[in-house]
């Protein structure tokens, strides 16, 4: 291999890994979008044009952050989007991603708890130069149902562990993050 070989393909290998973490960061962030009820994270995760199916629900990616933070905020107290395995075809200015999603909601009554196992298969798109979700259809593999009680209990309320919050004083917006910025606590 040449040195100029090597030089391109170092170029197609960086361009690669930086598309991937690009799109890994669209995914992601969504997800936290989701967390703290942010409509505006997770409707810049979207092409303007772009489309997001869960069900039979199927929203317009500008909209859908409006319908999620309802259907979210009715039906749960709390909850946390896992993101894990992901895979991700790259074919130019296209991608092709399947991203594992672990869902753990806090029931309404703050003592049941559901998991949901599913998958977001994705179209996400590079125009201008940034990577979009154009289209997300999104399953659900397993669903799970459970108590949660121990988080009302003395043992762990004691331990004064921070809780999440669904908007904007959750600490995870604090800049700069310092040990005195205030938080909820369960």
């Amino acid at each position: 291999m040449t040195q100029a070989d090597a030089i391109t393909q170092l170029q197609r290998d960086v361009r690669y890994l930086n598309d991937r973490l690009q799109i890994q960061d669209v995914i992601a962030s969504q997800a936290r979008g989701h967390d703290r009820l942010d409509a505006d994270i997770i409707t810049a995760a979207y092409h303007p044009d772009g489309v997001d199916e869960h069900g039979y629900a199927i929203n317009a990616g500008p909209a859908y952050a409006e319908w999620a933070n309802r259907v979210h905020a009715q039906g749960s107290l709390l909850h946390l989007h896992n993101i894990t395995t992901h895979l991700c075809e790259i074919d130019g200015d296209i991608a092709h991603c399947e991203s594992y999603v672990l869902v753990g909601l806090l029931n309404n009554d703050g003592k049941t708890a559901r998991l949901i196992n599913g998958r977001y298969v994705d179209r996400l798109e590079r125009r201008d130069g940034v990577w979009k979700i154009a289209l997300r259809r999104a399953t659900v593999d397993l669903l799970l149902a459970g108590d949660a009680s121990i988080l009302q209990s003395p043992l762990f309320v004691e331990q004064g562990y921070t809780r999440g919050t669904r908007d904007k004083e959750d600490i995870s917006y604090s800049r700069p993050l310092t040990q005195e910025a205030p938080v909820s606590r369960w």
